[in-house]
């Protein structure tokens, strides 16, 4: 058995047959709804620059998050910052990532980031997969790059599922309880 198409047929399963297709036809209403007072989402700065609500340590319990929080949680943190440390140039972080503030722009860094983070795994052999993950991932660095491949595939239906739940109560018309 070859364990990188398992894993990769697996994403691409979800993302193909479920996730896509529940994102199709976001605007950028849904994208921005915050269902509830104080969620965290993608918002701009004094100048100009797009960033992810956030606090250290993550209040208990942690804000509801809106669709592009989501959204740019999982093209990001995800996908695109861990593609390009471990199959890159590491050059795409936090600070040089640019957050899209359009649904469209946020669909588009999905996507890239998915294709890239996807190219990588397809790159490992058995003994890439079984290679430590290294200390980019920290507490994880001595586990095998399986590990880490099986916790992004998570992660991607994790996150899936809530941008689904979010659409569908913004469809319903969901309003907050007084």
């Amino acid at each position: 058995m070859i364990w990188r198409t398992e894993v990769l047929d697996q994403l691409d399963l979800y993302w193909d047959h479920q996730l896509m297709p529940r994102l199709a036809g976001l605007t950028d209403d849904e994208y921005l709804w915050e269902p509830l007072p104080d969620c965290w989402t993608i918002r701009t700065d004094g100048d100009g620059r797009a960033m992810f609500d956030w606090q250290d340590p993550v209040p208990e319990p942690p804000p509801v998050t809106t669709i592009a929080w989501r959204l740019c949680h999982i093209a990001f943190h995800v996908l695109g910052i861990r593609a390009s440390a471990h199959f890159g140039d590491g050059s795409l972080t936090i600070d040089t990532a640019s957050l899209p503030v359009t649904a469209e722009d946020g669909l588009a860094a999905l996507h890239e980031h998915y294709h890239t983070w996807r190219k990588g795994v397809l790159s490992l052999d058995d003994a890439g997969m079984q290679r430590p993950i290294g200390e980019v991932e920290g507490q994880w660095g001595e586990r095998p790059m399986a590990t880490l491949v099986l916790h992004v595939n998570r992660e991607v239906m994790h996150h899936g599922a809530e941008i689904a739940l979010l659409r569908d109560l913004y469809r319903a018309g969901f309003k907050q309880a007084r």
